[in-house]
């Protein structure tokens, strides 16, 4: 982000509340984090603004981009910005952080709450557009029409990616959208995406892109978009608890357990042990500001719903750049044989063509499927979308590792949530049982 030849040796960054060198940013960032609440695994936020090739300057480009961060952020994150010259299109990058340095909560507690139409990606949008207005520059627009393009939709079709990369990032879009399942099937056909749902059949979901030939089986792209999963990441977003772990809390209002003394002493010890752990859970995760199980494990819940769908995305691009790869190393491979067959002419090149058939059809097939994805054709060379797959590789073990973390928190909460619920719905039935006794 902060590479001089993007940026023309630093010229165009601009920083509120931390160092320009990045790795002494990323220490203020983490000093910020270490008295925040800690309740979430969200250590930044990423956000990109991006304008019409010709359109504006670098130096203008940087002002815009601080105006939006001030607006936006209102002076309460630190961030990172960058406007970068490296494409045809100047655009800027800003980083920040997703603790509130003024109380220490996160930036989905602060803005990402409520109704879609009142969320940070909508308000970030809509104030986008509203400075680049006040410039004179141009926005995308009728968003929320089908006349035009949505932000969405704009942004996959300026990515070079294959259909099924398209198609993939089209239904994540809508997965994140949708109330349930029903409302997920109803907003596809708003995205174009073409949908066959029959729960009665062993293949019960298709999907197609408008444009495509064929429907593809949710199976061919991926267990992650198979009908229970998709109903699974709608929960995941919303935030919904639907786990609910086995605990060891023993009921000791049963006719068994009041019959022997032995057997209530035994099982009183036991729950006490296992309240303790459920207490000393509790405390670890719960503060001041939040002394509530039920919000904490919410705000996990929509976590790893972020989460997963950002290793989702990254699994998505690692698997279209492997793809990619075999191709622009099959082009590089039999180059010289397409170019020999090309300078060759009448009998000579029947001949040859014959020859080399295989690698010339392996050529074609190759060129024609660069070609797709890459229509300006600007084709990288294997060597550079490596690089990039590599990127990826390590920054989807990193989530991994931070999903892990994640997952575990998820269970410790559930377990300490069912256990204090199960404990005292057994402490309320034992003293309801013994009013009941001394009455009669």
């Amino acid at each position: 982000m902060e590479n001089p030849d993007k940026t023309d040796n630093g010229r165009l960054i601009y920083t509120f509340g931390c160092s320009k060198n990045p790795h002494k940013a990323s220490r203020d960032f983490e000093e910020t984090r270490a008295i925040g609440t800690g309740l979430s695994t969200v250590l930044s936020q990423h956000m990109i603004q991006s304008f019409a090739p010709g359109e504006i300057t670098p130096e203008k480009a940087l002002k815009i981009g601080i105006e939006l961060c001030q607006k936006f952020l209102k002076e309460e994150y630190q961030y990172y910005l960058a406007v970068h010259t490296d494409k045809e299109h100047i655009h800027l990058h800003c980083i920040f952080n997703n603790t509130n340095m003024y109380d220490g909560k996160t930036f989905e507690t602060h803005e990402n709450q409520g109704k879609k139409s009142e969320r940070s990606w909508k308000k970030l949008m809509d104030l986008s557009d509203e400075i680049c207005h006040a410039h004179s520059l141009s926005v995308i627009e009728n968003a929320e029409t089908s006349k035009g393009k949505s932000h969405y939709e704009w942004d996959m079709s300026r990515q070079n990616l294959s259909w099924k990369a398209k198609l993939k990032f089209a239904i994540d879009q809508v997965v994140k959208e949708s109330d349930d399942f029903e409302d997920f099937l109803q907003k596809c056909k708003v995205q174009k995406i073409e949908v066959v749902y029959n729960p009665t059949h062993k293949i019960d979901l298709k999907f197609r892109l408008q444009g495509q030939q064929r429907f593809t089986r949710a199976k061919t792209l991926g267990w992650y978009y198979e009908t229970r999963q998709i109903k699974r990441r709608i929960e995941m977003f919303h935030g919904i608890i639907s786990y609910t772990p086995k605990t060891k809390i023993i009921a000791t209002d049963t006719e068994k357990m009041q019959n022997s003394f032995g057997l209530q002493k035994w099982a009183d010890l036991k729950n006490k042990q296992e309240l303790s752990r459920a207490i000393n859970i509790a405390s670890h995760y719960c503060t001041e500001d939040n002394l509530n199980l039920e919000n904490i494990l919410h705000l996990k819940y929509r976590n790893q719903g972020t989460l997963v769908d950002r290793l989702n995305h990254i699994k998505t691009e690692i698997d279209d750049l492997r793809l990619k790869i075999q191709a622009a190393k099959t082009v590089q491979k039999y180059s010289c044989v397409s170019e020999h067959s090309r300078s060759l002419t009448g009998r000579t090149k029947d001949r040859f063509d014959e020859e080399h058939r295989s690698e010339l059809q392996a050529y074609t097939k190759a060129l024609r499927r660069l070609k797709e994805c890459f229509s300006d054709s600007r084709i990288p060379t294997p060597e550079s979308m490596d690089k990039k797959r590599s990127t990826l590789l390590q920054e989807c073990s990193e989530l991994n590792q931070q999903y892990s973390v994640l997952k575990r928190e998820i269970k410790e909460l559930n377990y300490a949530r069912q256990t204090l619920d199960d404990y005292f719905r057994n402490e309320r039935n034992n003293q309801l049982r013994k009013k009941k006794s001394e009455l009669e």
